[in-house]
């Protein structure tokens, strides 16, 4: 199994003063889902090459801290496939993808590929983590429609684990 495929989505947690538990600090992966998503956005609005787009963001404060395999993935597989990842976006869609945001864009780029290329990720972890890159990046609602358009996705990429959380009751019918 390869680096980009180990499951280093659980940060260290410490208990808040409300009794809840907090992530302490962001995994490596997590980090690089924020830069992948960043160079996207450079990608989709600037229209900069990819290679010119990883030299920049390998150079900005704290991207040491990320894992560069999984935003290698990231970076170069959705800007790679990126014509597939609309297709499956595409038919989800309420309106033209160009009337899309572009990060909300990029955001449903990255969870659709996850879904696709990094099977030990679980599915609703994805699911979660673009819907809080949404929320932290996108418009005020965009994480909501993010949500909407991954879980149509989710079904169709991760069949068997979807339908195994809807056999143990972790989901509602829908």
């Amino acid at each position: 199994m390869s680096e980009l495929h180990k499951a280093d989505d659980k940060a260290p947690r410490k208990i808040a003063s409300n009794g809840t538990t907090k992530s302490a600090a962001k995994s490596g992966r997590s980090r690089s889902r924020e830069f992948a998503l960043q160079g996207l956005y450079q990608f989709l609005v600037g229209q900069n090459e990819a290679a010119d787009i990883d030299i920049f963001t390998r150079d900005l404060s704290g991207f040491h801290k990320s894992d560069s395999v999984h935003y290698d993935a990231l970076l170069y597989g959705c800007i790679e496939q990126r014509e597939i990842l609309d297709s499956l976006i595409g038919p989800l869609l309420d309106r033209k993808l160009d009337e899309i945001s572009p990060i909300e864009h990029a955001v449903m780029w990255m969870g659709a590929y996850e879904f696709q290329h990094c099977i030990d990720v679980p599915w609703r972890v994805v699911l979660n983590e673009y819907i809080e890159l949404a929320k932290s990046f996108g418009g005020t609602d965009g994480h909501k429609y993010v949500n909407g358009v991954l879980n149509g996705l989710a079904p169709k990429l991760r069949a068997l684990e979807v339908e195994s959380d809807r056999a143990k009751g972790k989901l509602r019918e829908g």
